[in-house]
């Protein structure tokens, strides 16, 4: 069984299906931290020709372990769970997760991560184009000051010198690269519950989605 969340940058998906997953009892799928991983991976090998780096990209061993909320992600044998987080990574990541061999490899990996067990994710194009099918899909939003503000407060804890506007800019370049690429872009699907939380606590917007959950799945 699978439960999706998607929704743009700093929406609070990810935070949000940890919670939901720690309080039901689930297994958390964090779409987000592969594709971090492999944009990390193509940072320190110095940002080389994005052909060369798909064309070594199925020898990779991308290996991850998810205990309810915690998501850990090693890749070539290299635990990476920290050092996705970085703002280079962030400001990459886009342009690496637009790329469709890419996205192939990764919605691969997670298709046959999810075949037992009962799993919440988060992502971009969850229920449009890796889940179809899911069992219940979400679409999380919130303004663009309101997802600035919780992806600084997260930011400035690793980099202090970090600004406000230039984490609002780099979301904007984000929504319109994640909008606009060509390869399974950002969308709501059609069956998809909107959840904006611009104007919602935390709590609220756990306890709203979980009673979803419950009277839907019986979970």
């Amino acid at each position: 069984m699978i439960i999706v969340i998607d929704g743009p940058a700093g929406s609070g998906k990810s935070s949000t299906a940890k919670e939901i997953a720690r309080r039901l009892n689930l297994q958390f799928l964090d779409s987000g931290a592969l594709y971090r991983a492999i944009t990390y991976l193509w940072l320190v090998n110095n940002k080389p020709d994005l052909q060369q780096f798909l064309d070594r990209l199925n020898s990779t061993k991308l290996k991850t372990s998810c205990d309810h909320s915690n998501f850990k992600v090693v890749v070539n044998d290299n635990d990476v769970t920290e050092s996705i987080r970085s703002q280079q990574v962030a400001e990459n990541v886009s342009k690496i997760a637009s790329e469709p061999a890419i996205r192939s490899f990764v919605n691969s990996y997670m298709r046959q991560l999810v075949e037992n067990g009962v799993y919440i994710a988060d992502g971009r194009d969850l229920g449009t184009a890796v889940f179809p099918d899911a069992d219940l899909k979400f679409f999380m939003q919130a303004s663009i000051q309101a997802r600035a503000q919780r992806r600084y407060d997260e930011a400035v804890k690793a980099d202090p010198h970090i600004l406000l506007s230039q984490v609002e800019e780099n979301l904007k370049q984000r929504d319109h690269i994640d909008s606009n690429r060509k390869a399974d872009p950002l969308k709501k699907a059609d069956d998809a519950i909107v959840v904006d939380t611009t104007d919602k606590s935390f709590e609220e917007q756990i306890t709203l989605m979980i009673n979803i959950i419950q009277n839907k799945l019986k979970l």
